[in-house]
């Protein structure tokens, strides 16, 4: 009978080798965005493309003023900018613009120095008007317009209103990266996103609709008069 060896208290209660202590790593657990998350971040986005889209339509009906018809409007000169002491300046900063009859424009500066330095600029921006310079004020006329001269001014207008269809464009393209990003932080799913994407062209189409209203509003004043 083979001799019997002492087992020591230490061995006996010795650990697991380590293959039994390895531990099954743990898969991540996906939280989904609640609907009232997803409301939040839809709220926030949508806010600010709103917001933005509505100062891009502001600028359209700006410059679709500045747009003259046969009647004399001080807006026909709101995009006229001064190289007054060697910085842009806007006109109606240098000057007090009136109307005093329906086919004319009266121009006061405030610094009479700078009247033919007024009239240069009018002159080359190409308004289709003649100013004239009697050295205390400068008198633009507006005369009838052209059937050639319409037809300039309704590509203009056409110009105008793409410009402002770009601008919501560019806007609806932001908020669209505004979700990605969420998406790509865990924020918000593949199919939140596309639901939310949906929403926001239907704010998109409202918009370019809103343009399409003031271009044609715009093309049916020039036709009349």
């Amino acid at each position: 009978m083979p001799p019997l060896h002492a087992v020591s208290p230490a061995a006996a209660v010795a650990p697991p080798r380590a293959i039994a202590s390895a531990r099954v790593p743990q898969r991540p657990v996906l939280r989904h965005a609640t609907i009232e998350e997803i409301e939040a971040e839809k709220s926030v986005i949508e806010d600010q493309a709103r917001e933005r889209m509505e100062k891009a339509i502001e600028t359209v009906q700006n410059n679709f003023n500045t747009v003259r018809t046969g009647r004399a409007n001080p807006a026909m000169l709101d995009r006229i900018e001064v190289e007054y002491y060697g910085t842009p300046v806007n006109l109606k900063s240098i000057a007090q613009i009136n109307t005093p009859d329906a086919t004319s424009l009266l121009i006061q500066p405030y610094d009479k120095s700078s009247l033919k330095l007024i009239e240069k600029t009018i002159v080359a921006a190409n308004l289709g008007v003649t100013p004239s310079n009697d050295g205390e004020a400068i008198r633009v006329t507006v005369p009838p317009l052209t059937s050639d001269r319409r037809k300039e001014l309704a590509k203009t207008v056409a110009k105008l209103a793409e410009e402002g269809k770009v601008a919501i464009r560019n806007i609806r393209r932001d908020a669209i990266k505004a979700y990605d990003k969420l998406e790509k932080e865990k924020k918000l799913s593949e199919d939140n996103v596309k639901d939310l994407s949906a929403d926001l062209q239907k704010v998109t189409d409202e918009y370019m609709k809103k343009i399409e209203a003031i271009q044609k509003q715009k093309e049916q004043e020039l036709m009349k008069i």
